[in-house]
């Protein structure tokens, strides 16, 4: 059973939760580089730059994430539901 405070805590790390639209897509893989997140593979195949994929899911058009911030910039992060196998760090890698 999820631990509803590690939920709460990990909710309050998301500054935007997006209402998905009907065609929503999902993330399926994350584009790196050197370690870090540059971009995110949807299920159509498409893959998007950051701030493309962070302006497409503030349209809805990304399901299961949310945006939140670090040093200044904003990021999908995987909306907490007590499931590790459905976050963002468990996809798998792309390369560009």
């Amino acid at each position: 059973m999820p631990d509803r405070n590690n939920i709460s805590l990990a909710m309050n790390a998301l500054s935007d939760i997006p209402t998905p639209n009907a065609n929503a897509q999902r993330v399926t893989a994350l584009q790196k580089q050197s370690g870090r997140v540059t971009g995110y593979q949807l299920a159509d195949g498409r893959v998007l730059a950051k701030q493309d994929a962070v302006a497409l899911a503030k349209q809805g058009g990304i399901a299961g994430v949310g945006i939140a911030h670090r040093n200044g910039g904003e990021y999908l992060k995987s909306i907490p539901d007590g499931s590790e196998n459905n976050n963002l760090s468990s996809l798998p890698t792309v390369t560009s």
